[in-house]
């Protein structure tokens, strides 16, 4: 019998492609500590979304997430995490000093390999950060991104050639690898296409000298076709493939361990494990996670991702967030968009962060008119601005990227690009940190450098002591207590953000706590009074409205103040994307109808000119 090795992901990409990558560490430690016990090997621990989620939904230190790891699971284990190639772990690329910095800091805090990928399978941004993982003594995994097309759509990408090119393309740039990845996000890739694939490297890394170079495939079931994709990656020559436990497995996210152990059953392969070892552990981490909200879609499987590839890390994100903003009823729509904004946008595979561009145009093309708005992730990617995208971009949409973004189209490498921005870099984050009275540690300079991609500098907020909780639990209304003497963490609510705060000495249903340097009075045990309804404004004025849900980041304006049309009035967060609301005409701002963090609906007035 052939032993075929598995990477577990319940504890990384099972979490992101389930529950949008919000957990607590504390949760799901016991599960952990049985899967070690049952003889678990090779578990996947952090990067990706599972690096920013902890600083900000989970209200805790994505490096001390992974110190912990190593601590529970001994000297053994190999840890692995991913990382988005010149992305490391944002949506946004990086220096080359933050690049590097990113290398160092995983091997500090006990990861042993890192999965490295580009989205566009542009060699250039795989290139440098895997000399870096590797220089740091990290496994580096280089890997190549895939994905099914929808029929129709005529292109020379995401075949077996393609594929095959890339692998060629990594060899002869000289790049050091000690295991390659085929990493199917979306589960759309069929399996004749995954078989040949996996044939050709198997035969192109022999021929090259690297027999001994392990092949492992990575895939969701979304669709339906996991468990026949990693037969045809096996009978190709894949030795290793990624599985996960239940309630973290199947659906959106990877096949479930004991599924993939009975589909070997009367063939020449196994998973060397005992079944009834698989089956406490997942009875532990079912219990671990019983505490948290499951959204329903993400436990079941969906033909309409082989027409609209959208990879299930990021589907589950995305219906949590319009569920938050009261719009998941658009979701079929913005799925169906998806379709047009793959081949326009030059057909990079749907994975972080190339997934989240599309689905934040397509998003804006259902509820703003299509393409009357390109959003910026996806308009600097058709400029290229991410790297070379598979095919050419439609030329009518790069125009339009152009002109709204007021960029020009680039050909220079991204890296090169970010080594000379004076927003990016080790200098930069030091600077931040100086400015804000906070150590300046290279921890700290890695989180303000992949955590502060916006204008909400989700990070910086994080390190100050801000720590609002996002995670969603099974019971969002909790049971009632008895009052209890207010000290020690306590979770209060100010301006509609949740923080994490150490209530001081107080009477037994009253305390002081501290946020952002400003002292509040928390009442403890008594119903919180209902919100009063916004005033409404007085008086005629020209009504300013949003176009779509989302929360409100910050005002820029004042009452009283003069603007023009156009000038930004407020500024939203939809999607994970920012979106300016302007002024619709010159005049003075007569009133703002909303605060900072309110959720807001689309056609809302949020202020008067």
């Amino acid at each position: 019998m052939k032993k075929i090795r598995f990477l577990d992901t319940s504890f990384r990409d099972g979490f992101q492609s389930v529950i949008g990558a919000r957990v607590v560490s504390q949760d799901f430690l016991p599960a952990l500590e049985a899967a070690v016990e049952a003889g678990w090997k090779h578990l996947e621990v952090g990067g990706g979304a599972r690096f920013q989620s902890p600083f900000f939904y989970c209200g805790e230190n994505a490096f001390e997430m992974m110190d912990t790891f190593r601590k529970t699971v001994g000297d053994e284990v190999e840890l692995q995490t991913l990382a988005r190639g010149v992305n490391v772990v944002g949506l946004s690329s990086q220096s080359s000093d933050i690049i590097d910095l990113h290398a160092k800091m995983f091997k500090k805090h006990g990861m042993t390999t890192i999965r490295n990928f580009d989205a566009l399978n542009d060699i250039r941004n795989i290139s440098f950060s895997g000399e870096c993982i590797h220089k740091a003594g990290l496994q580096h995994q280089t890997t190549i991104t895939m994905m099914g097309l929808p029929p129709n759509m005529e292109t020379e990408a995401h075949s077996p050639k393609f594929y095959t090119g890339i692998l060629e393309k990594i060899l002869e740039s000289g790049m050091h690898f000690d295991s390659l990845c085929f990493k199917d996000a979306s589960g759309t890739c069929p399996p004749a296409v995954i078989k040949e694939t996996v044939r050709r490297a198997r035969e192109i890394l022999d021929a090259a000298g690297k027999k001994d170079c392990p092949i492992e495939m990575h895939t969701h079931d979304t669709a339906d076709m996991s468990v026949q994709c990693y037969m045809a990656a096996i009978e190709g020559g894949a030795e290793i493939i990624d599985l996960a436990m239940r309630p973290m497995s199947g659906g959106t996210a990877q096949p479930d361990i004991l599924t993939m152990w009975h589909a070997f059953k009367g063939t020449e392969y196994t998973l060397d494990l005992d079944p009834e070892k698989i089956m406490k552990v997942e009875d532990v981490f079912i219990q671990c996670m019983s505490k948290y909200m499951i959204p329903p879609e993400a436990q079941t499987t969906n033909p309409l991702i082989t027409l609209c590839p959208l990879p299930g890390g990021a589907l589950t994100a995305n219906t949590q967030m319009m569920r938050d903003n009261n719009c998941l009823d658009k979701f079929p729509e913005v799925v169906a968009a998806m379709r047009e904004v793959v081949e326009k946008g030059g057909f990079g595979t749907s994975v972080t962060p190339v997934s989240q561009f599309y689905f934040q145009q397509a998003f804006a093309n259902v509820m703003q008119g299509k393409w009357k708005k390109i959003t910026p992730g996806y308009g600097k990617m058709v400029l290229g601005y991410f790297g070379k995208t598979p095919a050419a971009p439609d030329p009518e949409i790069v125009k339009l990227a152009a002109e709204q973004l007021k960029l020009e189209p680039t050909t220079e490498d991204p890296r090169a690009l970010n080594d000379k921005d004076p927003n990016k870099g080790i200098a930069h984050a030091k600077k931040v940190l100086e400015e804000n009275g906070l150590p300046v540690t290279d921890e700290n300079i890695f989180i303000i450098s992949t955590c502060d991609e916006t204008s909400n500098p989700k990070g910086l907020k994080f390190l100050k002591g801000e720590r609002p909780m996002g995670v969603r639990y099974a019971d969002a209304a909790p049971a009632k207590k008895e009052a209890a003497p207010a000290s020690g963490p306590v979770t209060v609510n100010v301006n509609g953000t949740a923080y994490q705060v150490n209530a001081t000495a107080g009477a037994k249903d009253t305390a002081t706590v501290t946020v952002n340097g400003k002292s509040y009075n928390v009442t403890f045990g008594a119903a919180a009074p209902a919100a009063a309804a916004p005033a409404a404004a007085s008086g005629e004025g020209t009504p300013v409205t949003v176009p779509l849900p989302g929360t409100v980041v910050r005002i820029s304006v004042s009452v009283g103040q003069a603007v023009k049309a156009g000038d930004e009035i407020l500024v939203i967060e939809a999607m994970k994307m920012e979106q300016p609301i302007t002024a619709p005409a010159d005049g003075t701002v007569k009133s703002i109808e909303v605060s900072a963090g309110d959720s807001l609906q689309p056609g809302q007035t949020v202020a008067k000119i």
